[in-house]
């Protein structure tokens, strides 16, 4: 077994270990408004002191929480990032206790959102946007599409007829309530609320991707037309150069790391699973961008397209997760996640506390643990690349792997 192999197998069981022992809960980069001083004090309960208290407590290299009164919390996306992961390893064979799977299966039902006929779930903290606050566990199309992809990835891994029901009811609640369209060259899925009139790509592709996956998993025809007409308004806007903006709205024009492999590994997804290669001229040039803009010499991988800092937790694993997921366009693309992964494990992994660091910085770096932001996602992004080397060591080259979890 290669050294990289074995690096990343201690490193995804100590990982899980510590994950496990923190009852899968921790606290997020934007768990601000979960303080119980908002309470305590309404006078700050309102959009600047919101948005103030948030960017302060995500930007700061300390973890003040506690005194804010912020508790840990289970996130229900968190919760679906580690039952697909927990699938992966427990296709590795390195789960010894075979019940978490269906334990975390569980657990997501339990975090359904409240007083909704469909399965949908929400983050597990209110947040403030620039024009309006999200309340806490309310539903969220990222949120439920990531775990409906989980579900679905421990319904075909254990033939689980539950894990299939909760999918496909978050499908049609994507399908029913958030998708608009108005013809056959403008469509998009309502994102962050229900109530939003958005158009931001990477939840138009993932929620296409899951969509076309659900259809073909037997959600049936209704989720194809969506799943098209989103897909082809996405990969449309575009840039010549293969890069997306976050969104259409002139306040959304940045490009960054980990939505653009979500947009990458999303309209992937779509096109094969409708049997189309319409797709793929833009997966290409997406592709090379992203790899050309994305990351250092050295493996960092940087978070925007057009800066080295910071290095985050999330971009280092969408990233061994993309590249994995593209090893067929470019030759040196497993080399480059292995990289990725040396390159946190050396600069970002706390051997002692077996969890990763949020952000490095120019002379300094933010250790603060946030489950759902880095260790979930780590979780996942490790699982991913044992399983790739698992493969290819078997069969001499694995097939690239289609699904955004």
């Amino acid at each position: 077994m290669p050294q990289a192999t074995r690096n990343a197998n201690e490193t995804a069981l100590s990982l899980l270990a510590y994950c496990r022992n923190n009852d899968w809960a921790g606290i997020d980069p934007y768990d601000a408004l979960n303080s119980k001083i908002f309470t305590a004090l309404p006078f700050l309960n309102c959009r600047l002191p919101r948005l103030a208290m948030t960017q302060v407590l995500k930007r700061s290299p300390l973890n003040i929480r506690s005194l804010l009164f912020i508790p840990k919390t289970q996130n229900p996306k968190a919760l679906g990032i580690f039952l697909a992961a927990l699938v992966k390893l427990d296709r590795l064979g390195l789960l010894e206790d075979k019940s978490l799977v269906a334990a975390m299966v569980e657990n997501i039902a339990r975090q359904r959102s409240a007083d909704d006929s469909y399965w949908c779930w929400g983050y597990s903290f209110p947040w403030q946007t620039r024009t309006l606050i999200v309340p806490r566990l309310a539903p969220s199309l990222v949120c439920t599409v990531f775990v409906g992809e989980a579900l679905l990835d421990a319904y075909e891994h254990s033939s689980h007829e539950g894990c299939l029901r909760m999918a496909l009811s978050a499908a049609n609640y994507i399908r029913d309530k958030l998708y608009w369209d108005v013809g056959d060259s403008d469509a998009g899925l309502r994102y962050p609320t229900p109530a939003s009139d958005s158009r931001i790509h990477n939840a138009n592709l993932l929620g296409a991707a899951f969509l076309a996956r659900a259809s073909l998993l037997g959600g049936g025809e209704r989720f194809l037309e969506p799943a098209w007409k989103l897909a082809r308004y996405s990969a449309g806007r575009q840039h010549a150069d293969g890069s997306w903006p976050y969104g259409e709205s002139p306040t959304q024009r940045w490009i960054d790391n980990f939505h653009t492999g979500y947009n990458l590994c999303a309209l992937r997804q779509v096109g094969r699973l409708l049997g189309t290669i319409e797709f793929e001229p833009f997966v290409e040039r997406g592709y090379r961008f992203y790899v050309e803009h994305f990351f250092r010499e050295n493996g960092a991988p940087r978070y925007f397209h057009n800066r080295t800092y910071p290095v985050d937790g999330h971009c280092v694993a969408q990233s061994i997760i993309t590249l994995l997921a593209f090893k067929d366009l470019r030759a040196d693309s497993v080399d480059l996640a292995r990289r990725v992964f040396g390159w946190a494990a050396t600069h970002m992994w706390n051997e002692r506390g077996g969890f990763f660091y949020y952000r490095v910085l120019p002379g300094w770096t933010i250790k603060t643990p946030y489950m759902r932001w880095v260790q979930a996602w780590m979780l996942l992004a490790i699982s991913t690349l044992l399983l790739e080397e698992t493969v290819s060591l078997r069969v001499g080259d694995a097939q690239p792997m289609t699904s955004c979890v």
